[in-house]
């Protein structure tokens, strides 16, 4: 399914790409996500300099002609022949490699006008390209990252829940970029018990399940073997699997970490809970590298990101793999269509 269609009225929408740090990869990655337009990736375009992006095609040969538009409904018209660029200037020239904090402005920009096209619903959804954090820091950004921006742009109460898809999992941690020490000390039967249900609503909406199964990792060796081996099995993460168990969520656990991924037990299970960054990162990177997706769920659009960084060492030198943009463009593209079903029974 990658027909894009957030709207009742059948009106078909592309996806926004926003640039992401101007100095890394985000320019090639997209220019040859375009060049694959033709195996099942939904039409897109650029919140992005169209004059960088052209620079950067011809300086690593590749064949993508670059049409300014302004308007997000012509990228459906413009995208078979040429790649589709919302205009937003840079501050700065851009040299492959070498951050010019003077464009940290446009990086936001970028993503803040997508976010408004999306809840315009004039796009479908939001695939975004790497940032570079530090810089964003030095220019006052106080978010530890898109995620957390994202939530803060939405406002009320949204609740974003980092994703990871890959390899056939599904994987969350529960608690996300904190030392081991300080996640332990975060993790709570409350926290948990959120993410969860968050986890539970999205199997439905977004990839289309009718119920899905979630398996909740433990956080010690064998689950804590009853105990012997910690508590927070019996004091924290059971309790968590009771409550949600108890509002008809089919969570199982809490399971020993080491044995969830293997081969045999993949197919028991839709989504995998784990109560910590390299808990879910380390199955799924290893099952697929390559192709590896970033979703913030609990937001009230779709929003994507390839699972990886800048690449600062390799741009501009042709070297970086589109392959996981073109992986989070069609899971965008197919998670906003379904969000749409879905949207369509409950109003019938």
């Amino acid at each position: 399914m990658t027909a894009i269609d957030r709207r009742t009225d059948g009106r078909l929408l592309p996806l926004a790409l926003t640039m992401g740090e101007p100095a890394g990869i985000g320019g090639e990655i997209a220019l040859k996500a375009w060049l694959r337009r033709g195996e099942g990736v939904p039409p897109f375009f650029a919140v992005d300099e169209p004059r960088r992006l052209a620079e950067a095609g011809r300086g690593l040969g590749l064949p993508v002609p670059i049409r300014e538009i302004s308007r997000p409904e012509e990228a459906l018209r413009v995208f078979p022949e040429a790649f589709p660029v919302l205009a937003l200037p840079l501050a700065a020239p851009v040299v492959p490699g070498r951050i010019d904090p003077t464009n940290a402005r446009a990086v936001l920009a970028s993503i803040d006008r997508a976010v408004d096209l999306v809840r315009q619903d004039r796009a479908a959804a939001i695939v975004t390209n790497p940032i570079h954090k530090k810089t964003l820091y030095d220019a006052g950004f106080r978010h530890p990252g898109h995620t957390e921006y994202l939530a803060a742009r939405v406002g009320g109460d949204a609740t974003p829940v980092m994703m990871l898809v890959g390899g056939g999992l599904r994987v969350v941690p529960v608690t996300v970029h904190l030392p081991l020490r300080a996640a332990i000390d975060r993790l709570s039967s409350d926290l948990i018990v959120a993410q969860g249900r968050i986890v539970a609503k999205a199997l439905v909406t977004d990839f289309g399940l009718l119920r899905g199964r979630v398996a909740v990792a433990g956080l010690n060796p064998h689950a804590g073997e009853n105990g012997a081996l910690g508590r927070e099995e019996i004091e924290l993460i059971a309790p968590a699997v009771e409550r949600l168990r108890a509002e008809g969520i089919d969570a199982v656990g809490p399971l020993p970490p080491d044995t969830l991924f293997h081969a045999g037990a993949r197919p028991r299970y839709h989504a995998w809970l784990c109560m910590y960054h390299d808990q879910a990162l380390i199955p799924l990177k290893t099952l697929d590298f390559e192709h590896g997706v970033n979703v913030t769920l609990g937001l009230p659009f779709v929003r994507t990101s390839p699972d990886h960084g800048t690449a600062l060492a390799i741009a501009g030198t042709g070297q970086a793999s589109e392959a996981s943009l073109v992986a989070a463009i069609i899971l965008a593209g197919q998670m906003a269509s379904r969000r749409t079903l879905r949207s369509r029974e409950v109003a019938v």
